[in-house]
């Protein structure tokens, strides 16, 4: 198998395992889905640097527009 090829491969079994971890890590995260677990968790996220908390923040952000869209539609 040639190199290019090689890197082809993990390239796309890398994306495949990060939009793995991305689809359960929602999930886990939608499980705060009360207003006081969502205070919990951002308490949580408090705790952490700008830079640890950034794509849990992200999925929260778009859980909760999802969410507005949903509720108001």
């Amino acid at each position: 198998m040639t190199t290019a090829l090689k890197t082809v491969r993990t390239y796309f079994a890398t994306r495949r395992a990060l939009r793995r971890r991305h689809a359960e890590l929602a999930r886990e995260l939608a499980a705060y889905d009360t207003p006081s677990a969502r205070m919990d968790l951002e308490a949580i996220l408090a705790r952490h640097s700008a830079h640890e908390a950034r794509e849990l923040e992200a999925i929260l952000r778009r859980q909760a527009q999802d969410r507005l869209i949903r509720d108001h539609s």
